[in-house]
């Protein structure tokens, strides 16, 4: 097994749509990997091979916000660069809400983006600091005005803090319901299903860092509110249960959550 994981830091004028550049080049056996549930819409752009989905395959996509593991066919070699956008890039890089990526992922070109410009870049580029200023360039090029809906992207940060949907709501001055409306017209997901996917998401990195903490340090840390409601929600998100996961996946991720070894762009 030869795996490689590096991490880069978008230029500061993208980082308010893009959180992190993510290089990697694996060698594995064939199988099948899963595709978390994150607060992140996630754009691939391959440099060897194709990402294999139910709904095609792609050398180049964007997949959105999900509340259940996509899962990803390979012939053993992945190789190519995944950027993690904020739901506001959706906006910012292709004039659409987040919401219409909901649950799917696309080709680039599907998106009016050069897709094709995009990949021949990275590949010429000869080293992962010149790739991810390649993204720079052409997603600079793709940045459009945009105008953030104030409540609901208070809701999202407050979400972010562990604070209740109830008491959002009543920060914001809107009834439950109609935040829930807005936020998933906006997202695609509701207010809960995002909070339960943000907690996921904080135990999934908890696992994958340098020291693994146990599963019940896990689950204590993230709030759930005992080891069999942790195993439940891992199961309904990612299709495993904890220790199935971390036998059948944690050796190719372990440490991607890092920038240890990284070659990080200005």
């Amino acid at each position: 097994m030869d795996v490689e994981h590096v991490i880069g830091a978008p230029h500061p004028r993208l980082r308010p749509f893009v959180t992190r550049y993510g290089g990697y080049r694996m060698r594995t056996e064939p199988g099948v990997h899963r595709g978390l549930p994150s607060r992140s819409l996630t754009l691939v752009v391959t440099l060897d091979g194709t990402v294999d989905l139910p709904q095609g395959r792609f050398a180049t996509l964007c997949g959105g916000l999900h509340d259940e593991a996509v899962l990803i066919t390979h012939d053993g070699f992945q190789h190519g660069i995944q950027c993690s956008l904020t739901p506001l890039g959706a906006r910012a890089f292709f004039g659409l809400p987040a919401a219409e990526l909901s649950g799917t992922s696309v080709g680039l070109d599907a998106l009016d983006a050069p897709a094709a410009e995009l990949r021949e870049r990275v590949q010429t580029a000869t080293t992962w600091t010149d790739r991810f200023a390649a993204l720079d360039l052409v997603l600079g090029r793709l940045l459009r005005p945009v105008e953030q809906q104030v409540e609901v992207a208070w809701a999202w940060q407050r979400l972010a803090e562990g604070v209740p949907v109830g008491e959002i709501a009543a920060e914001v001055g809107w009834s439950r319901q109609h935040l829930t409306s807005r936020f998933a017209a906006e997202f695609g997901l509701t207010p809960k299903v995002v909070a339960r996917v943000m907690r996921f998401e904080r135990a999934n990195r908890m696992l994958r860092g340098q020291r693994r903490p146990t599963l019940t340090e896990v689950a204590a840390a993230c709030g759930y509110t005992d080891q069999a409601h942790f195993n439940r929600d891992w199961r309904a998100l990612c299709g495993a249960t904890p220790t199935e996961w971390i036998a059948a996946e944690l050796p190719f991720v372990q440490g991607s959550e890092t920038e240890q070894g990284a070659e990080l762009s200005p």
